[in-house]
């Protein structure tokens, strides 16, 4: 590994709720994940970036905060999180945590005395509260919309609004506060002193708003999001913030980093975020977001590249997360996410894997509607069923009450074809996919040409199909129809399926990736 590490790891998310619950209750904890520790070493993997566990009502599964400084007691308590990242070094892990500044939960501290205190005070000064348009105030403050469904806007008991780019639990802090900005800096420092080593940033496009929080103007702007300007989010101002930050993780030792969740219309506005005194890693929405189309991901491919160039900055490549629909599902089968896998993990940068997605997980999509938890499912009127289907909990044993994720059952039923897909039934079975990760992770570290490693460079290859080398390393995709046949530029490392080689030539099914190595 290079000396700066985050330029070329790979990040295992876990998402706490649906990892490991080690105390029955159903629900995944920090014990729980403390015990699978072995596991992602063995797995390959650099680091992890674990999902906010702070005390929280739980009303947006813990990204709605109350404490920043406190565990909460579902998953644990502060000395759990100091033994959770004690092993996690002792095993060459990294310890990434999700921070969540740009709102609260509506149960913090402040928000409650925000809303005892009255128009006009101080502490209503750290969120965005605004009167009403309208004869009487009865109509919300702009036009904004909420993110998780509606206005963006609720009520108070004495007229006012309060603004929530999220759920209404979930209140917007407003940071031109210089209190607000100081209090994370704080929060930062403190969790930097109990050992992480960087922070996944929640909405980091979002804290600062446009001057007077103007109209967007066109109803169901949220389809803009991603793709175009809209005055809450990615704003220029952001980067002041992340500016005061970088001297905050700069001055720990060790290589402290900050990781951008940030949706932007461009990944020359992602960038941004990136320069050389703000933050180190951005997630790269625009890969995840590509079809499996050959052009559309060379396509996107070489934007990444060129747009993080200037500002040398690692290009991040991810598949799934915990608020996308899996990729097994979204590219249509295994044999297409195992390809997928290959082709991500051959890129220059660092990669990030979502838990499950290393035992081909699908998307779950016949939840029963009473067990559905995502506050979008109840903030759509019952249209979109939200993300519940990615969350589900991962199995470990092809047996017991939850496949080995506890000794109680799971906050969400898993199916019952997962005891097939469970770490147990794929361990040691050289055609799993877990074993094809396991693979891919340790060619990958051990390879001169991957990770930070060199430049893609194009090669000429049949339509619907990927070529490209790196130095002594070429990485072939088929996202063709039929079985092409291409000069084999060196012997085979790797495949996601069944290649077959004829004197100079390899011959590569449909949905499938290889890899070859030259000496």
């Amino acid at each position: 590994m290079t000396q700066d590490w985050w330029r070329e790891a790979v990040i295992y998310q876990v998402y706490v709720r649906s990892f490991a619950d080690s105390d029955g209750d159903g629900v995944g904890d920090l014990p729980g994940i403390r015990s699978r520790l072995p596991y992602l070493a063995d797995l390959g993997v650099d680091a992890v970036w674990i999902t906010p566990f702070y005390a929280s009502p739980m009303a947006d599964g813990g990204y709605d905060v109350a404490d920043y400084r406190a565990v909460d007691p579902s998953f644990g308590d502060l000395e759990d999180a100091r033994l959770l990242i004690g092993d996690a070094h002792a095993h060459g892990l990294r310890v990434i945590v999700d921070l969540v500044p740009n709102h609260t939960s509506d149960r913090h501290e402040w928000f409650r005395h925000a809303l005892a205190a009255g128009p006009g005070s101080p502490e209503r000064a750290r969120y965005h509260f605004r009167d009403g348009r309208g004869e009487g105030g009865d109509l919300p403050p702009n036009d904004w919309e909420s993110v998780f469904g509606g206005p963006a806007w609720s009520r108070t008991a004495d007229g006012q609004w309060y603004l929530h780019l999220f759920a209404p639990e979930q209140p917007d802090l407003n940071w031109d506060q210089p209190e607000v900005r100081e209090e994370f800096l704080d929060v930062l420092r403190f969790w930097l002193d109990l050992g992480v080593d960087g922070f996944r940033i929640d909405v980091a496009h979002g804290m600062v708003k446009a001057d007077g929080l103007p109209d967007v103007g066109t109803p169901g702007h949220l389809r803009m999001l991603g793709t175009d300007t809209l005055p809450f989010f990615d704003q220029d101002g952001v980067h002041e913030i992340y500016r005061d930050w970088r001297k905050v993780l700069d001055s720990y030792p060790g290589q402290r980093i900050g990781v951008a969740e940030a949706w932007t219309p461009s990944p020359e506005r992602t960038a941004r975020y990136l320069r050389a005194d703000e933050l180190h890693q951005a997630f790269n929405f625009h890969y995840l977001t590509a079809g499996w189309d050959a052009a559309e991901l060379r396509r996107v491919i070489d934007d990444s590249l060129a747009a993080m160039a200037p500002v040398a900055a690692p290009t991040t490549w991810v598949l799934s997360n915990h608020d996308v629909r899996r990729h097994v599902t979204r590219y249509g089968g295994v044999a297409r996410a195992r390809a997928a896998a290959l082709l991500m993990l051959a890129l220059p940068g660092s990669a990030y894997v979502y838990q499950g997605e290393e035992l081909g997980l699908p998307e779950v999509l016949d939840l029963p509607e009473d067990v559905l938890q995502d506050p979008v499912w109840e903030r759509s009127g019952h249209t979109d069923r939200g993300r519940d289907g990615c969350r589900v909990p991962i199995p470990w044993t092809p047996d017991g009450p939850s496949f080995g994720f506890g000794d109680g059952g799971s906050w969400l039923p898993q199916p019952a074809g997962w005891a097939s897909l469970s770490v147990g039934a794929q361990q040691g079975d050289p055609d799993s996919v877990l074993e094809l990760y396991r693979r891919a992770l340790r060619v990958r570290r051990e390879h001169p040409d991957l990770g930070a490693g060199s430049e893609v460079e194009w090669l000429a290859a049949p339509e619907g199909v990927l070529s490209f080398r790196r130095n002594g390393f070429t990485c072939v995709v088929n996202l063709g129809p039929a079985v092409v046949r291409l000069p084999r530029d060196g012997e085979v490392l790797l495949s996601s399926g069944g290649v077959a080689t004829e004197d100079a030539d390899v011959l590569v099914p449909p949905d499938t990736t290889v890899w070859l190595s030259r000496p």
